[in-house]
């Protein structure tokens, strides 16, 4: 039976009975949220629920549009057609988005966790990360860093104040070249949209890096094992929907409240991947590069420890006015903030600035 507005009854309530009658059990509803981290007055006539409203805060923020300039695999392409962050961010959304409609999960949350689930990258991809990792004594982690990025550093110092959801989303999307479905309960995150977006977020890796390494001529369709081609296809396009629809089909038929995938599925996602470590990641024209850009940030962490605090602003390197730093701590804590939120662009352009010589001009 078809779900008809009530006049005079509010908005938000008949979007939560809506819920109720649509969603799946075992999706997060809005009103069994646990809430904000600051509490915020609960506004009945608000037309969006608390999901929608974090993936809006999101895609509104400063650190969101900035990941439209920051390395995916290949560092500041010249190509216009390989992907960045936020390209990345927007498949994962997509593939999460198709996956949570087809299980009645809840999308706008789904979403919200997708396009927030990489704004602590750094600039330069791994290469950042890894080399911010080795300089900062706390070491570095990008979705440890998304949660700091969103809870602390947005909206000018303020945070965007998202849900317990969305926060507990991003900050365990990561797998590294860990299990995709661990056992482990204590590894994913919380709601099943959560879990959702941790494996979307590999799908559309491993896909959209592929397609990337064929358009650079790093790789041809034929390098491409024939045992994992055999599973996913030899498409684009077809791998991606071979790996989404056994996702769905498997948690489908399991119907426990996890997300499943059948063993040969999940079996060759994690062949693909380590064929990727192996023959793109690592490839020597990509690791060149990654070198000189670790390079880039590294000298860039050293000169800002040695001079001096009152030069960052709005994301932005004011020449002018050093101070001491308060602390060892807080200088370290600022610096790695500061490059973390760079795009490649920006962090060429400043290491350019301060190291590289400039020719003469009379005028000056």
């Amino acid at each position: 039976m078809a779900y008809t507005p009530v006049l005079g009854k509010s908005i938000r309530r008949q979007l939560e009975e809506r819920e109720e009658q649509i969603l799946s059990p075992h999706a997060c509803l809005n009103k069994n949220s646990a809430g904000r981290m600051r509490v915020e007055k609960d506004d009945e006539s608000d037309i969006r629920m608390p999901f929608e409203r974090d993936r809006d805060r999101i895609t509104h923020s400063k650190t969101f549009r900035r990941l439209k300039h920051k390395t995916q695999v290949f560092l500041a392409p010249a190509g216009d057609h390989y992907r960045t962050r936020l390209t990345h961010v927007l498949e994962v959304s997509q593939i999460a988005r198709t996956v949570a409609s087809a299980l009645c999960l809840n999308v706008p949350l789904t979403e919200a966790i997708a396009l927030g689930h990489d704004l602590g990258h750094t600039p330069f991809g791994h290469a950042g990360e890894a080399t911010l990792n080795e300089l900062h004594p706390s070491g570095f982690r990008h979705y440890v860093h998304s949660l700091r990025v969103v809870d602390s550093l947005e909206n000018d110092k303020k945070g965007l104040n998202l849900t317990f959801e969305v926060r507990n989303g991003i900050v365990k999307h990561s797998k590294g070249r860990n299990d995709i479905l661990p056992e482990n309960d204590s590894a994913l995150p919380t709601t099943l949209e959560g879990q959702v977006v941790r494996v979307a977020d590999i799908i559309a890796y491993v896909n959209h890096d592929m397609d990337d390494a064929l358009r650079a001529g790093i790789l041809t369709e034929t390098d491409l094992p024939a045992d994992i081609r055999g599973v996913v296809g030899g498409r684009h396009s077809k791998r991606i929907g071979a790996m989404v629809r056994d996702l769905i089909v498997e948690t489908l038929d399991a119907g426990d409240g996890r997300l499943h995938a059948s063993k040969k599925m999940m079996g060759a996602i994690t062949d693909l991947r380590t064929f990727l470590y192996e023959n793109v990641y690592r490839y020597y024209r990509v690791h060149n590069e990654f070198e000189k850009a670790q390079r880039v940030i590294r000298d860039l962490y050293q000169y800002f420890m040695e001079n001096g605090s009152g030069r960052f602003a709005d994301n932005h390197w004011q020449p002018d006015g050093a101070e001491a730093w308060a602390s060892e701590k807080q200088a370290h804590r600022q610096v790695c903030d500061f490059i973390a939120g760079m795009t490649d662009r920006y962090a060429m352009r400043i290491y350019d600035q301060i190291f590289l010589p400039k020719a003469w001009n009379s005028q000056i």
